[in-house]
């Protein structure tokens, strides 16, 4: 294990826990300002991959395969938002679980429909297909540093638009006391469809963004959802800042472990034991990382005060 591998892994980490904030920055955003329990937001990232991955083929774009992600999957998240979602605020979030649980059928066969059940292949922009040579011996795919550039200016954009705009302002407001805003004059209505039209579109940029490195295919938002949720969790629900703190501890811990773990294993056990248990530890190292931080801090490291 030498230090050009332990480098990789953090970037790799980086680049998937940034990734994850993409998606998790969206549902801690609805959860905090909606108290709304939305299971399907996993499918809007699949939603924003099979858009990308249309669209590339037919034009040969990846530009325009991001931008018709982001468009489209903003577009039928507010639809969703206004013509379904609106209506399950005032129930309880056994309800919100269960409508949004339908909407993951709904959407998975909707795409079936469309597209079919074999995966959609999305490559990799030929710009940026090869290496890049960031230290002497240490070349770094210039497609996975795209990746970390977009989630790192997302991540500045957000931090902006949250605590040093108006509309940011009228965010925190709606989450803190809904109430109060809406008698200062916020119009907490639009404000949600707009809030949950973005998260949608998070969700798209990290549908299209994964997608040449991973399979396009039907169902591929429920494992990422369950990532996003301990995201939200161990960072603090409502939080922007906490959500990308979690996303990146997540995403380091889950990237590395799988990696370095079974290596590390085999200098204190047989080959074959290393290789079966390397694997079945790094898959719940991320929930007892979960369990400490939580036993620690319960309400998560950074969680949304009001």
């Amino acid at each position: 294990m030498d230090w050009i591998l332990v480098t990789e892994q953090a970037l790799n980490g980086l680049q998937f826990g940034l990734m994850l904030f993409l998606l998790a920055a969206g549902l801690t955003l609805v959860f905090g300002i909606m108290d709304m329990i939305n299971l399907a937001h996993g499918s809007l990232y699949m939603v924003g991959a099979y858009l990308a991955a249309a669209t590339a083929t037919a034009t040969g774009s990846f530009l325009l395969a991001v931008i018709a992600a982001l468009v489209g999957t903003a577009i039928l998240g507010m639809a969703l938002e206004v013509t379904l979602l609106r209506r399950l605020y005032a129930r309880d979030h056994l309800s919100q679980v269960l409508a949004t649980f339908a909407l993951i059928l709904m959407l998975n066969e909707g795409v079936r429909i469309i597209w079919g059940d074999q995966p959609l292949m999305l490559n990799t922009p030929a710009a940026l297909s090869g290496p890049v040579e960031l230290l002497p011996g240490l070349n770094y795919p210039a497609y996975r540093l795209l990746i970390i550039g977009v989630g790192l200016a997302v991540a500045l954009l957000l931090w902006v638009l949250v605590t040093r705009t108006r509309y940011g302002a009228w965010v925190r407001a709606g989450a803190s006391n809904r109430q109060m805003a809406t008698a200062m004059g916020v119009n907490i209505r639009m404000l949600f469809t707009v809030v949950f039209g973005f998260g949608a579109a998070l969700c798209a940029l990290a549908g299209a963004l994964l997608g040449p490195l991973l399979a396009v295919q039907v169902g591929m938002g429920e494992s990422i959802l369950i990532l996003a949720f301990v995201v939200i969790v161990v960072g603090g629900i409502g939080s922007v800042r906490g959500a990308l703190v979690g996303s990146l501890l997540v995403g380091v811990v889950d990237t590395a472990s799988r990696t370095l773990l079974p290596a590390m294993l085999r200098q204190l056990a047989s080959p074959e034991v290393a290789s079966n248990l390397g694997p079945a530890m790094a898959s719940i190292l991320i929930y007892v990382l979960m369990a400490a931080i939580l036993f620690w801090k319960p309400r998560g490291l950074f969680p949304a005060h009001g």
